[in-house]
């Protein structure tokens, strides 16, 4: 038996479709057998929430062994891991290839899932995940500034604190009626000559995302200006729904399956029309290039969105390094810190933001390893938001001793939780805003 492995971490696919992957007993049992195991590592406890909950529940038994604890308290474990997947891809020794094959966030997932199926998330955490029915309803005219406004006011957040499970001083984004999908919708994209640069063919389809669109559409329009400013034609994909992340993350995943039928098709007509695929929000990369082809293993569609969907900074580093990335920079950045989100470091793409701004003369970019806390829901809800808190003190104190000029993280949630805890110098918070001030342009 080998103790630990130094092995690339390896995948199997999520059998989602098998009956079995919803009986309770079964999935109980392995949370059993993987608790047991984490209870005699404790590797990840300073991880998310879930492993110090797991071991305060052995520490607590009678035994102090996992078999002390009631199966019933293994659902205060799965409450708490919001499957940034930290544990499996930079921490854990026993994944696959390993034979104990340990795939905590998957085991995770699948409880959920049978929670799911059974009735029992929250209906407040079903309607919190819906982005696409948000989106709709709060970026209409007029209704988007309402939304806007009882958002800032203390008194109905406490009614939404009781209704939506939404704490009362978690921060809730703005939602724009002039949307990224409105302001750019129905643009020509620039007139280049294409270059291929490695795995990639040289122009873009840009996926908005729901946050991107609705939420922060500044940062698609920086994504935009930046790659033509680097000769690459840009459009946004004609039709879309969300990744399916949020309700992944609810274990909807028959939810996760309709937007997929839906983008996929989208997706796979772009790329074979020479379009590659790019997104802004991390979780929706990591959704195309890791969750879906996960689900559905034999869609060769699904596999081909996988090859060609990349992190915009991953991007650009490709043509970085096949010489067709414009360092004409006009203004330095001086001191940068970097948050690097959970789901764009679980693609295992390496530190291309961070590498893309040092090119910026004059810049010095630090970077934190450490998760924001946020992950879109949790950071928000009333029963965790304190502990999402608690998550991103670490990441809050690191900051203010290191007195950047700009602080930014790919993921805007992860940015707007950490700032809100700062007094900043400067407002910018996405690290493509910065690459535009850069440019001036």
């Amino acid at each position: 038996m080998r103790e630990g492995s130094l092995e690339a971490p390896t995948r199997h696919p999520l059998d989602w479709k098998n009956p079995e992957f919803y009986d309770e007993e079964k999935v109980l049992a392995e949370m059993e057998r993987i608790f047991d195991i984490c209870h005699g590592c404790r590797r990840c406890v300073s991880l998310c929430d879930a492993y110090p909950t797991l071991f305060d529940l052995v520490d607590e038994s009678s035994t102090m062994e996992v078999d002390g604890v009631a199966k019933e308290d293994f659902w205060k474990v799965v409450d708490q891991c919001y499957m940034c997947d930290l544990c499996y891809q930079t921490k854990c020794p026993y994944v696959p290839p390993h034979e104990w094959n340990l795939d905590f966030p998957h085991v995770m997932l699948r409880a959920k899932a049978v929670q799911f199926k059974k009735g029992e998330r929250r209906i407040s955490h079903k309607l919190l995940s819906n982005t696409k029915v948000q989106a709709r309803v709060a970026t209409l005219p007029v209704v988007s500034n309402v939304v806007n406004a009882s958002n800032r006011s203390k008194p109905i957040r406490k009614v939404m604190e009781k209704v939506l499970d939404l704490h009362p001083d978690a921060h809730l984004p703005d939602f724009h009626s002039s949307t990224l999908r409105k302001r750019e919708g129905g643009r020509t994209p620039l007139a280049a000559e294409v270059k291929e640069a490695g795995p990639t063919r040289g122009k873009v389809a840009l996926f908005a995302t729901c946050y991107c669109n609705a939420n922060t559409p500044d940062i698609g329009q920086d994504i935009i200006r930046v790659f033509e400013h680097n000769g690459i034609p840009v459009r946004l994909t004609d039709r879309e729904e969300c990744c399916g992340m949020p309700k992944l993350e609810q274990g909807d995943l028959d939810t996760v399956e309709k937007y997929a039928r839906k983008n996929i098709p989208e997706l796979v007509r772009l790329i074979d029309a020479g379009w590659d695929i790019v997104a802004g929000i991390p979780s929706c990369v990591l959704m195309f290039k890791q969750e879906l082809p996960l689900m559905f293993p034999d869609d060769a569609d699904v596999q081909k969105v996988k090859q060609h969907v990349f992190d915009p900074f991953e991007y650009l580093m490709h043509r970085h390094k096949a010489g067709l990335f414009n360092e004409d920079f006009k203004h330095p950045l001086g001191k940068v810190v970097w948050q690097v989100p959970c789901h764009q470091r679980v693609q295992n793409i390496g530190p291309k933001t961070r590498d893309v701004l040092a090119l910026v003369p004059d810049t010095q970019v630090d970077m934190i390893e450490r998760c924001s806390g946020h992950d879109g829901t949790y950071g928000v809800r009333a029963g965790t938001y304190e502990k999402s808190q608690k998550i991103a003190r670490p990441v809050v104190s690191r900051v203010k001793r290191m007195e950047p000029d700009y602080l930014v993280s790919d993921c805007p949630m992860a940015a707007t939780q950490i700032a809100n805890n700062l007094d900043l110098p400067n407002a910018e918070s996405n690290p493509m805003t910065l690459l535009r001030k850069a440019y001036g342009i």
